[in-house]
Formats: structure tokens, C-alpha cells, sequence
């Protein structure tokens, strides 16, 4: 008898915290963003012309050159080969890059029908997660077209991941919370990656460039859904679930990150890559561990807001090697000091 009365409060509290109608601050949020979707969305095949003559891939294109903000382009060993070879390993990179954005865009897509498919009726949350749906199916168009253009054969995703993703969209009905963290530590190095090289201003190839930047102006509007949906559900919960939320949170920011930044490994074997340059990009050297902390400014500053940031959690955060300064707002970029002028 006790065991099924704790099965019905159980049961009573999900389908409270589903119910958002009471939150006029939040629906009022989410509204605007599901306006903003109607108003300013995009389409692979109408606003992209695919078969444009200067969309065309062609060889010895020195746009396709990583740019200096990718951690493979900044090395030494990148920029010491021929201009030939940079060109082909940029090529191969850019189109992984899509291939694991589509992956992961896949996994969120059936997450956010899983958790809509729990909302009540007038939730403004299932709006505005079928919105985000239709433009995350739409960047899984975008990123194979891309990838089909380059002519690049490349996997995406490390294998493992690929075995167990189809139970990761399970957990968005049940374990929303700790989904949305999951879905944070894929969209935001993606998110931080492509801003960083829009802002280097490097030349280009124009599928990149407006694949990036379509990318880009929507992402802005998932990400935000997801900082918002955990700013109002976290600092709610119980303490030690808070505890154990805030040790979960780093974990799997680094595990997720390393997923999808890292580069497979065919693309070590199909360029002969040395073991030590591997080791130094992904993430040994000064300046791969700068970017890779840059880029979970924004998850610390939410987890700063609503109570994650506790002593044994910052300790994670620093074995897991991402620990910073939380950013003061969302998209803050990373700025360096300036040498003091004589």
C-alpha cells in the first residue's frame, strides 16, 4: 500500500511539473520564441541553392583550409603540410562536423516528440518543441546535403554512441531534466565552434558559410528554450537530487563534448596522423584546453543561477578540465587580456 501511495505522488508531481500554464513569465518566453520561429525560419532547398555555380565543390579550393579558431587548424602539424593536404583534411573535417550534427539533431528530434508527446493540452511547451522539431529536421536535411556535396564518406558519430543512442530519447518523458543537460552538451561546443569562425571573418566556401550561419540564427532560439526549461524546473528540486544533478552536469558536458569535437577514428587512419599530434590537439596543448573550457561559459553561468555550483561540483568541473569563469550573459564571447602598452 505505501509503495503504490509513493507511485501516485510520484506520478502527481510529474504531471505537476509538466503543466506550465501557472507561469505566465515562462509561457510568455516560450511564446515569443514559438513567434519567432513562424517569423524568421529557414528552408535547405529555398534558401540554399544548392546547384548554384559557386556552390560548387571543385578541387584545390582554399576556402575549404580549417580556419585558425578549429583546433586542428591552429597546429602546427595542420598548417606544416601541403596546402593540398590542408585542403583535403579540412574538407573531410567539415563534412564529419555536419555528419555528427545531423546525428545528434536526430537523437534530440525524438526527444522533444517523446517529451511532447507527455504535455498537456495548451502546453506552450509542445508549440514550441514541435517548432524546434520541424527546424532541427530541417538542419538534418541542411548537414546531409553538405555532407553529399563534399563527397566525403565520413561516419559522424564514434561508434559506441551510435549503439546507445536509441535509448537516449527514451529518458526525455521521465528524466527531462538530465536530457536537456545531455542536449546542452551537444548544441552548445557546436553552437560555440561555428560562432568562433563566423567572427574570425576567414574566406569561406559559401555551402560552410551558410550552412554555419542558418545554423547559428536558429540554434540561438533552441539553446535558449533549453536554458530557460532548466532555469525554472532545477532550483525546484529536492536537495540531493540537486547534488547529484550537479555532479552529472560536468561529466556529461566532457563525455558529450569529446563526442562530437573529437574527430573520429578513420580520419586519424585516413591521414596518417602521428598519436602525439592527436594528443596534443584533443587536448594537451594550452591553447585546445583554453577552448575547450570557452566553451561551457554559458552552461556554468546556468549552473551558477540555479544552485549547481557547489564545492564537490566544482571539483568535477575541474577533473573534468572545463572549469572557468561563468559567463555574464548568454554568447559572451571569450576575450583575452591586452598587453599593457609601454
Amino acid at each position: 500500500m505505501a509503495v503504490k501511495e509513493a507511485k501516485t505522488r510520484m506520478i502527481r508531481r510529474w504531471r505537476k511539473n509538466m503543466d506550465v500554464s501557472d507561469d505566465v513569465e515562462y509561457v510568455d518566453k516560450l511564446m515569443t520564441l514559438s513567434e519567432g520561429s513562424v517569423r524568421r525560419n529557414f528552408n535547405p532547398y529555398t534558401d540554399i541553392d544548392w546547384d548554384s555555380p559557386e556552390f560548387k565543390v571543385i578541387p584545390n579550393d582554399e576556402r575549404w583550409i580549417l580556419p585558425a579558431t578549429d583546433p586542428i587548424g591552429q597546429h602546427d602539424w595542420y598548417k606544416s603540410q601541403s596546402v593540398e593536404r590542408q585542403i583535403e583534411i579540412g574538407m573531410w573535417r567539415q563534412a564529419n562536423v555536419a555528419k555528427v550534427g545531423l546525428h545528434f539533431e536526430s537523437i534530440l528530434i525524438r526527444g522533444l516528440m517523446e517529451y511532447a508527446f507527455w504535455t498537456p493540452n495548451g502546453s506552450a511547451e509542445y508549440r514550441y518543441c514541435l517548432h524546434e522539431a520541424v527546424e532541427e529536421c530541417n538542419h538534418t536535411l541542411m548537414f546531409q546535403e553538405m555532407v553529399n556535396h563534399i563527397g566525403a564518406d565520413v561516419p559522424g558519430m564514434p561508434k559506441l554512441l551510435k549503439w546507445i543512442q536509441p535509448a537516449i530519447p527514451l529518458v526525455a518523458g521521465p528524466l527531462p531534466i538530465p536530457f536537456w543537460f545531455g542536449i546542452l552538451a551537444g548544441e552548445e561546443p557546436i553552437d560555440h565552434t561555428q560562432k568562433n569562425v563566423l567572427r574570425e571573418g576567414k574566406s569561406l566556401h559559401p555551402i560552410m558559410e551558410r550552412v554555419m550561419a542558418i545554423h547559428v540564427a536558429e540554434e540561438a532560439r533552441h539553446i535558449s528554450f533549453a536554458h530557460e526549461y532548466l532555469r525554472k524546473r532545477v532550483p525546484h528540486l529536492p536537495r540531493l537530487k540537486r547534488f547529484w544533478l550537479s555532479l552529472y552536469v560536468p561529466v556529461v558536458m566532457r563525455v558529450l563534448c569529446s563526442a562530437i569535437i573529437v574527430p573520429p577514428r578513420a580520419f586519424w587512419k585516413e591521414f596518417d596522423i602521428p598519436r602525439s599530434v592527436r594528443k596534443e590537439i584533443f587536448f594537451k596543448s594550452p591553447e585546445s584546453r583554453k577552448m575547450l573550457r570557452d566553451m561551457f561559459g554559458d552552461v556554468r553561468m546556468l549552473c551558477q543561477d540555479t544552485g549547481l555550483m557547489n564545492p564537490v561540483a566544482k571539483l568535477m568541473w575541474r577533473i573534468c578540465r572545463i572549469s572557468g569563469t561563468p559567463s555574464r550573459y548568454r554568447s559572451e564571447p571569450a576575450r583575452q587580456h591586452l598587453a599593457p602598452v609601454a
